[in-house]
């Protein structure tokens, strides 16, 4: 809470830190890519597994099958209907099965017709999928599935048995079962590895986000507090942010150039504030002491009287000019509306000589016509701008000198100018001169009673 001016601010802490939430947005982010990275590279890994895996099966399995092609060929070749599928059955499912596969033959209905495992430590084999088998004795020689055996991931091969490899009759079918146990080891320990992965990689990243945001908006905290010191009074503070060029520093910059403009602008009005009274006092204080005069009875000396009366008059017009331009700078502040009308120049100007007369006093008025235009504009507005620079020219040139009033014109532009022969303006007061409340020279502005509003 900050006190200024008899008025209470309050300065209510926000309800989420921006720091934190780029954080968490950012391992947001962060997190999901690393899943979405996570669960590409396991899946990958267990296609790539269990398709090498089928395809050593398959690659074992092809001598054996192809050493009983050539033994049921022969048989063929010497007439010996004996030998067949059903007979040679145990004898294949035996060569098939190892320590790693177990073989169990299906003939051409689906019927088991041997199993090859025999001893304890060779594994247990899938139990039978007549649909898998279906598609395999229909001529499907890539039937592969998965199945649970005894609480244990198997993966299941199916073989189809032709007499000749070039035929596509289907004698029975060889099913070869494998256990994965070292596939399911490999992918859980990716699983292990995936996961304290992601986990090191969050953690990193929340240390690493911490640190970038608050590197990041540690110059918002400065600008706050540069805000809150502004707002507290004191209006030379300035965040002055040194050696950033990006969006911040922008900001920054901007933000000092707005500080700038504001201290600049209070100033002004400070500085008017203290001219204003003392140009407003100067002719109250004088009309007070004429009105004094003539209760005392100065009335009864007509001359003197008559010289306190335009005395009065002239501070009354000075009181006068005063108050409109303080109206026409309100106004502007307020934006209001402008009244615009077609103006012919030469006429206005014509119409606007008998003024500019009055305010040039003892100074010559020169009106050096332009071409005959015809603008747009709103006619007040733009005799009180005239009005305004007559009697500035006329205040800062000497009695007996020469005010000029003319204008030229361009493409698509009409400029109206005055000019004196008085002494010019600074080349200091150049930049400012259409800054509200700001005046030049404070002597010779008292001296000439300008306020800044001109």
């Amino acid at each position: 809470m900050a006190t200024a001016s008899g008025r209470t601010t309050m300065f209510r802490r926000p309800s989420g830190s921006l720091r934190a939430k780029l954080t968490l947005l950012y391992v947001g982010l962060l997190a999901i890519l690393l899943l979405a990275l996570g669960s590409f590279l396991y899946l990958e890994t267990e296609r790539f597994l269990e398709t090498t895996t089928v395809v050593r099966l398959r690659a074992q399995a092809k001598p054996v099958v192809d050493g009983w092609l050539a033994m049921m060929e022969t048989a063929t070749l010497n007439r010996e209907p004996s030998l067949d599928l059903a007979s040679t059955a145990t004898e294949l499912s035996r060569a098939l099965t190892s320590r790693e596969t177990t073989a169990v033959v299906y003939d051409a209905t689906g019927a088991e017709l041997a199993d090859g495992r025999r001893l304890p430590e060779e594994p247990l084999p899938a139990p039978a999928d007549p649909a898998a088998i279906s598609r395999a004795l229909a001529g499907d020689n890539e039937v592969t599935y998965t199945v649970e055996v005894a609480g244990q991931r198997t993966l299941v091969a199916l073989v189809p048995l032709r007499p000749e490899p070039d035929q596509d009759v289907v004698v029975g079918v060889v099913q070869l079962s494998t256990p994965l146990d070292l596939v399911d080891a490999i992918l859980w320990r990716q699983r292990a590895m995936i996961g304290l992965g992601t986990l090191v990689t969050l953690v990193a990243g929340i240390v690493g986000g911490l640190w970038l945001t608050t590197s990041t908006l540690n110059p918002l905290g400065r600008m706050i507090g540069t805000c809150r010191r502004i707002a507290a009074g004191d209006l030379g503070q300035r965040v002055n942010l040194p050696h950033r060029t990006d969006e911040i520093g922008e900001l920054a910059a901007a933000f000092d150039d707005m500080a700038s403009q504001i201290e600049t602008t209070f100033a002004g009005q400070r500085r008017f504030i203290a001219d204003a009274a003392h140009e407003l006092r100067t002719p109250v204080t004088a009309l007070s002491g004429s009105l004094e005069v003539l209760l005392r009875g100065a009335q009864d000396n007509p001359d003197a009287a008559n010289s306190l009366t335009q005395g009065m008059h002239r501070d009354l017009e000075r009181l006068r000019r005063m108050l409109e331009q303080l109206l026409d700078l309100s106004a502007l502040d307020a934006a209001a509306t402008v009244d615009t009308a077609t103006i012919e120049l030469g006429a206005f100007v014509t119409s606007f000589t008998g003024l500019a007369r009055t305010l040039a006093h003892e100074r010559e008025l020169r009106i050096e016509p332009g071409p005959a235009v015809t603008l747009l504009a709103d006619p007040d507005r733009l005799e009180r701008a005239l009005a305004n620079l007559v009697d500035n020219a006329a205040q800062h040139t000497a009695a007996g000198g020469a005010i000029r009033l003319g204008w030229q014109t361009g493409p698509g532009t009409v400029d109206i100018w005055v000019a004196d022969d008085g002494e010019g303006i600074s080349p200091a007061d150049v930049p400012h001169l259409f800054d509200p409340f700001y005046r030049g020279d404070r002597s010779r502005s008292r001296r000439r009673g300008g306020t800044g509003l001109g």
